[in-house]
């Protein structure tokens, strides 16, 4: 019995291994995924703040198209002035004129605002496109090593599969049926020692018959508690722990 229980615990490694690496590939897509993502979002931002520049621009080109076409409106009532006759006309065209150089007055506050705007804007193109090109250096040098770890994995996923496929292969199939089933109910302590009496599965404290028909070696022994395989070894601890 103790040759099987031996044999047990080296499928219990290899299935804890081939757990812990199917888990660490699990976990590189999505690694991957979210460096990608954040380089997106970096780009996202650079893009965003670049359209922010043009606008700014748009708009201030039109500030100047709105001051070009009140001067020309000036310009057309100082000639009218010079051509009317009338003091009422006079009056009311220069009061135009009045109207027209406040709004100028007020579109070029309007440009200042601007210039601040867009100088604030250029800054967060600058940040911006620092951000993306780290985000850019990191994604290329981290998902290169992510793609170098997942090949890694796969080929030890490979080996190790196979080499507890030979494993399997030799302990007795109604033995493995019930380590298999254990294993995908508990987890991966199917097989566990006896420590201060208790279980090293579920800790719960064993009947002292049970312990020693395991110290005896004869058969197979379970825990009455959580079903998992018992084994026992000279450096294990049986008395009880206060």
């Amino acid at each position: 019995m103790q040759e099987i229980i031996e044999q047990l615990l080296i499928l219990q490694e290899r299935d804890r291994r081939i757990l812990r690496v199917s888990q660490e590939l699990a976990q590189i897509g999505p690694d991957r995924e979210n460096l990608r993502g954040r380089a997106a979002a970096t780009q996202s931002s650079l893009a965003a703040a670049k359209l922010r520049v043009n606008q700014i621009e748009s708009e201030r080109k039109q500030r100047e198209l709105e001051i070009e076409a009140k001067k020309s409106q000036i310009e057309k009532y100082l000639n009218q002035q010079l051509l009317t006759r009338k003091n009422e006309e006079y009056k009311a065209l220069t009061h135009e004129i009045e109207m027209a150089k406040e709004v100028i007055f007020k579109i070029e506050d309007a440009q200042i605002a601007l210039m601040e705007q867009a100088e604030a804007a250029q800054k967060e193109v600058g940040r911006a496109t620092l951000e993306a090109a780290a985000a850019k250096k990191l994604l290329d040098d981290q998902v290169g090593q992510l793609d170098q770890r997942e090949a890694n994995l796969r080929k030890e996923l490979a080996e190790v599969q196979a080499n507890r496929a030979a494993l399997a292969g030799v302990v007795d199939e109604s033995i493995r049926n019930r380590y298999e089933r254990i294993f995908k109910s508990k987890g991966e302590n199917v097989v566990v020692g006896i420590e201060h009496s208790a279980c090293g599965g579920c800790h719960m404290k064993l009947p002292a018959q049970i312990v020693t028909h395991c110290r005896a070696q004869a058969e197979l022994v379970t825990c009455p508690s959580c079903g998992r395989i018992l084994y026992f070894s000279g450096g294990m601890e049986l008395t009880a722990a206060e």
